[in-house]
Order: C-alpha cells, then structure tokens, then sequence
C-alpha cells in the first residue's frame, strides 16, 4: 500500500516521493494503512541526507478519510476501552510522526481530500494541490469531533473562523478557495501535482541544508508551542462519541445515503 522512491538531486541532495494506494476506490485511511504510513514517516528519523519528502495518495484521488468499512475499525467499539484507547492513537501517531520530520515535507494532492486525509495533509510543511482538488471535513456529520491533534494545524493555517467552516459547517472548498484561504500553497494544473512538488523539493534542496532544518525547527517550535496542550483530549473525546447514538446515526445514515437525525446522545 506504500511505496518509497528516492533520488538525487543535481546538487547531490536526496529527495523521497512517499505513495500510498489501498487499491480501492476511496484510497481511505484503514487502520494497517496508518501503521504503513506511520513507519514510512519514522524511516526517515536520523536521515540527514535527505532535503524534502513528497507524500502523495493515487493519481486521481488523495485520500476519503477514515475507512470507515475497514473491519478494525468497526470491530474497536467492541473492544475494552483500554484497547480501543490504543487503536485510536494510530492516528494521532501518524500525524506526529509526519509533522516531526527534520526534512522538509511537501504534501500533493489530487482529487478529493476528506477527513483523516486532511489532517495528515495538514500534518506537512507544505501542500500542493490540484486545480479540481477538493477538501471536506465530514467527521461532525457522522457524530464525532475532528481529531489527530489537527484543529490546531488546521487553525493554524487558515484561522479559527475558516477551520470553523471546515470542522463545523463542514464546508467544501475546492482549490482556488484553499489558496486563498492559506490551506494550499502551490496550485498546480491536474496530473502535475507531483511534477509541482518535485520542482519545490529541489528548490529546497538547492539551499544550505543545515540551515533549512534549522529555520524549520525555528519556526515550527514559534507557531505552535501550545498544539500539544490544546489537542491532548482529542483522542478521548473521539472516543467517547463513538461509542454515542449519534456516531451510530452518523454512519448508518451515511451507509444508507440518507439524512441524518442526530439526537445530542
């Protein structure tokens, strides 16, 4: 499900393109995916080679979010809280896990960007996007609360009215809109989202590299010294609403293409 390529750029500098692909329709976030990506982010740790990773979904479509039919996942209301706790941080580590990277990390994507795949987008320095790319947060019309400490990278990069578009109303934006917004930085033409990607990476790689990860770490610890604090319930509150009727209406009623009822239980 995950690929890792690598080169060299004409500076001597390395670059990555990390690829993940379920193979299905949605290319949505199941449980073993997270864990893939998760480990694709940590195999950089101690790598001071290389300038920029590119982490990119399928040509046509980023990523649909959660997998909300992958079988682990239904399967973790049924489990002890305890366990369920530890299932529920394959997301949250994931995002960390992107965010901590010492290179710089450049997001491209195209087609639909939806739920999970917005916060791990929002986990990277920067994100390049297609023309007819699309971003949605639908988490509130299934019952749960927004996670994987992303609010405060969300809000971050766009302002707490924006992210309250995004989280709350469940706002659709697509490209032109996210550029505005400050959610994408670079719009590319559709199909080269990876080619746009690439020619960044090797302006990056073209500067000091010390000095790179240097401003990075500067401006990282500048901007969100309190990420932590404020997201550190997040994980918890998802648990508690998926285990509420109003979870079980929000994806029965998504399943079943139908509006749904929530009730506030």
């Amino acid at each position: 499900m995950v690929s890792i390529e690598r080169a060299e750029t004409q500076h001597g500098r390395r670059i990555a393109i990390v690829r993940f692909d379920t193979g299905a329709k949605a290319n949505a976030l199941s449980q073993e995916l997270m864990r893939q990506l998760t480990a694709a982010a940590r195999s950089f740790e101690g790598d001071a080679d290389t300038s920029a990773i590119i982490l990119t979904g399928r040509a046509d479509r980023f990523c649909l979010g959660m997998d909300l039919k992958d079988p682990e996942f239904q399967g973790a209301r049924d489990l002890p809280l305890n366990e369920r706790r530890q299932l529920l941080q394959l997301g949250p580590r994931m995002c960390s896990a992107w965010e901590d990277l010492e290179p710089m990390t450049i997001c491209a994507i195209e087609g639909w960007c939806v739920g999970g795949g917005v916060a791990l987008a929002a986990s990277l320095d920067l994100r390049v996007c297609g023309r007819s790319s699309q971003f949605y947060i639908p988490e509130i019309e299934r019952g749960l609360n927004m996670g994987w400490g992303s609010l405060p990278r969300i809000a971050g990069l766009i302002g707490p009215a924006r992210a309250k578009r995004l989280a709350i109303v469940a706002e659709q934006i697509g490209a032109g809109e996210a550029a505005d917004w400050g959610w994408a930085d670079y719009v590319a033409e559709d199909g080269k989202v990876v080619e746009t990607a690439l020619s960044v990476a090797e302006q990056i790689a073209a500067m000091p590299p010390v000095a790179v990860r240097m401003i990075k770490q500067g401006i990282e610890t500048a901007t969100k010294p309190l990420n932590g604090a404020v997201s550190a319930m997040d994980m918890d509150q998802f648990a508690l609403m998926q285990s509420s009727e109003d979870h079980a209406e929000g994806v029965a009623s998504f399943l079943e293409g139908r509006e749904a009822k929530f009730t506030g239980n």
